[in-house]
C-alpha cells in the first residue's frame, strides 16, 4: 500500500444475518471505490449482504475512500463490525486509477490463489446479481468476467442516450483495434478476475499495470491482460443508473478524449 494512505479492518466475526468469511473456502474479495458516495454506500453493502446470504459465497469488502468530502469513511466504518471489510483511505482525492490501484493491491495482498477478486461501483448502479454468475463462470475455467451491456438479458436504465452511443462506439472501436476474444464491453469497471491473474499482472507490470488514473483505467487494464493469454468471457449486466445518488463523477468529454489517446498510445506500442 502505497505511502498516505490508511487501512482498517473489521475481522471480527460477522454477525447473524451478515457476509460470512468461511475459513478455508473459496473468498470473492469485493472492491468498492468510492468518492463522495454517502448516500449510496450503505445500500451498496447491505445488497452485497443479502447476496453473500442468498449465493452463500463468502464475500470480502475492500472499502477505497478516495478522499471523499462527505461521510463516506464513517458510513464504511459503521459497518465493520457486521461485515468483514478493510477500509483504504486517501488523504486526497487522487482518481479512479489510484482507487482500483490501491483496492486490487490490497485484493492481491489479502487473497489466495483460488480467490476471486470483484470490481464495482459504490453508487448503488451496479446489482451485486451478477457477482454469482461471474464467480461460476471462473471456476468453470475463465479468468476475467465482466458484466456487460452487450450481453443477451442486460437491462441499461436512467443512463442518458448521448452516454449509451459513447460507450457502444468505444466497445466498437475497441473490438476493431484490439480484439479480445469474448468480450465486447472495454469500458465498464463492473468485472471479475481470478487472483492468480491479478498477482500475476502485477509481477509482470509493477507499478505500470495501473498507470492511468482517470476512468480510461478499466479500458488499461484490459489491453494489458490482453497481452497475457487469458480466457475471457461476460455476463449480462443490469445497470441501475436511476439509483445514482449524485451527479456522475465522469467528465464524458474529457474521459472520451483521454482513452482515444489512450487507445493510439497502445496501438503504437504494439
Amino acid at each position: 500500500m502505497s505511502t498516505g494512505q490508511s487501512a482498517e479492518s473489521g475481522l471480527s466475526p460477522a454477525q447473524p444475518g451478515s457476509l460470512r468469511d468461511t475459513s478455508g473456502s473459496q473468498t470473492v474479495l469485493v472492491v468498492l471505490p468510492a468518492y463522495n458516495e454517502a448516500v449510496s454506500l450503505a445500500a451498496v453493502l447491505q445488497a452485497l449482504d443479502r447476496a453473500g446470504l442468498e449465493s452463500g459465497m463468502s464475500l470480502r469488502l475492500i472499502v477505497v475512500n478516495d478522499g471523499s468530502s462527505d461521510s463516506t469513511g464513517e458510513v464504511a466504518r459503521s459497518y465493520r463490525g457486521s461485515v468483514p471489510l478493510t477500509l483504504i483511505d486517501h488523504p486526497h482525492n487522487l482518481g479512479l486509477g489510484a482507487a482500483i490501484r490501491s483496492g486490487l493491491l490490497t485484493a492481491v495482498d489479502l487473497a489466495s490463489d483460488q480467490d476471486i477478486v470483484v470490481t464495482m461501483d459504490a453508487d448503488d448502479t451496479h446489482t451485486p446479481l451478477a457477482i454469482a454468475q461471474m464467480v461460476t463462470r471462473i471456476n468453470e475455467g475463465f479468468d476475467v468476467l465482466i458484466a456487460s451491456r452487450y450481453q443477451p438479458g442486460s437491462s441499461v436504465i436512467g443512463v442518458p442516450v448521448h452516454r449509451r452511443f459513447l460507450s457502444y462506439a468505444a466497445s466498437s472501436l475497441f473490438q476493431l483495434v484490439f480484439p479480445i476474444p469474448g468480450v465486447r464491453d472495454f469500458t465498464c469497471g463492473y468485472r471479475a478476475y481470478r487472483a492468480s491473474v491479478l498477482r500475476q499482472a502485477f509481477t509482470r507490470y509493477r507499478e505500470e499495470f495501473i498507470n492511468e488514473e482517470g476512468f480510461q483505467c478499466m479500458v488499461d487494464i484490459l489491453l494489458k491482460l490482453r497481452r497475457m493469454n487469458l480466457r475471457f468471457s461476460e455476463v449480462p449486466l443490469v445497470l441501475r443508473y436511476d439509483r445514482k445518488g449524485g451527479k456522475s463523477k465522469m467528465k464524458v468529454l474529457r474521459t472520451s478524449l483521454r482513452t482515444l489517446r489512450l487507445m493510439v498510445r497502445r496501438r503504437l506500442e504494439s
